[in-house]
């Protein structure tokens, strides 16, 4: 299917052949594998025996076991074990075949990293006594001595030790890809919770001033028209921003690489606009800002930018027609905002989680909160002991990675 990222697709996607006399499909890998073992057993042998006055010593036995091994092999992803004592019991005769080794070794390290290393190591010391005392008391052949029984087990360690770091290899690898997986699944979680932040402050304060304006010129609109229609153009240019910053968030949400969106987030250098739209409402908004730096890293910016809008869709709801002053300062390490309005006489306010107070169910509090300290930064937010509401962050400068 286009589209669909290749090293996606389950190991049984594999190319294979299909053996019409069985029915199974075996994977062309393992076909060639086993391919491989039997030409170079085969051909092995012959030129052995060919070196020895062009006469065979193997016989028909012995030349038919060099056939079992590579033809086990096919097996080898269903029934690891089985094929490995079947590969092991290939090399047991009166002549064991020399080249016959390799099927055996194959079969070996394909069991062995592949999740059955005591099956594995059984036959290893299985095939170890065989050879040395075994195999020559039952077929009549003199013991090995021990420089052969030395070499032999020095070649089955090295055999050994070669199958586990093959192994530990492998569950290095997978470990780092599990790793990476669950740092993609973190990191598309917190996207998605970043998403969820940046929808509700854009829907929750555009919302409210739109409700707050079609509320005025519903009550104007006979007695003042010109004031009615001054309500319903902020409506429309409040619209028109929200739908600006919901295409972006889609759109950004909708893409398959890694390009930024683009429509630039907002920031601090849009709390003019943020400010004549509030001030529609009927609020009284003052903005001061001191030492702001030009630029700010990114993170900061778009923090800052939606703490401002939050706490004054608070004070749309809750204190509307309140003075509202907002001031952002700068300290060598960090950003101060802060954010006090006058409140008014109906205003109600109720305990949040965490600390502080805010009006209403404490949500927008409780998120303003949780952005600041992502940043490493904290919030404060309660009401103040003259009336009215108070908000205050510290956003620091160095945004860790």
């Amino acid at each position: 299917m286009a589209g669909v990222d290749e090293r996606a697709r389950p190991a049984t996607s594999r190319p294979s052949v299909h053996l019409p006399w069985s029915g199974v499909a075996i994977p062309r890998n393992d076909l060639l594998l086993s391919g491989v073992l039997l030409v170079l057993q085969l051909g092995l042998s012959a030129a052995a025996e060919g070196h020895h006055g062009h006469q065979s010593h193997l016989g028909v036995g012995g030349w038919l076991l060099l056939l079992v091994g590579p033809l086990a092999l096919l097996a080898w992803r269903r029934h690891p074990v089985a094929v490995l004592w079947v590969a092991f019991l290939a090399t047991v005769g009166p002549t064991t075949p020399s080249f016959g080794y390799l099927s055996l070794i194959v079969a070996f390290f394909l069991a062995a990293t592949g999740g059955h290393r005591r099956a594995a190591w059984v036959v290893i010391v299985v095939g170890y006594v065989s050879s040395l005392w075994l195999a020559p008391l039952v077929w009549g052949r003199p013991l090995a001595t021990l420089d052969g029984a030395l070499i032999l087990g020095s070649w089955l360690a090295v055999l050994v030790v070669a199958a586990e770091v093959v192994r530990m290899r492998r569950e290095r690898v997978a470990e780092a890809r599990a790793v990476r997986q669950a740092e993609e699944r973190r990191r598309a979680s917190e996207e998605r919770l970043h998403m969820a932040r940046d929808l509700h402050d854009v829907i929750g304060h555009n919302i409210s001033l739109i409700n707050v304006q079609a509320t005025v010129g519903l009550d104007l609109i006979d007695a003042r028209p010109e004031q009615a229609r001054a309500s319903l153009e902020a409506i429309k240019a409040v619209s028109k921003d929200a739908l600006v910053e919901l295409r972006a968030m889609l759109t950004a949400l909708r893409q398959d690489d890694d390009e930024a969106p683009r429509s630039p987030t907002p920031g601090l250098d849009r709390l003019g606009e943020l400010v004549l739209l509030t001030r529609a409402t009927g609020l009284d908004v003052t903005l001061e800002t001191t030492d702001l730096p030009v630029t700010l890293p990114a993170a900061v910016d778009l923090t800052a930018y939606r703490i401002v809008q939050e706490a004054l869709t608070n004070v749309t709801h809750h204190a509307p027609g309140a003075a509202v002053d907002i001031r952002i300062s700068r300290q060598p390490d960090a950003v101060l905002i802060e954010i006090v309005d006058g409140g008014c006489p109906d205003r109600t306010a109720v305990a949040v989680p965490g600390g502080g107070t805010t009006a209403g169910n404490g949500t927008g509090i409780a998120g303003m909160r949780e952005r600041a300290t992502a940043l490493g930064g904290h919030l404060e937010a309660g009401p103040r002991p003259g009336g009215g509401f108070r908000v205050a962050a510290r956003l620091p400068l160095e945004v860790g990675p």
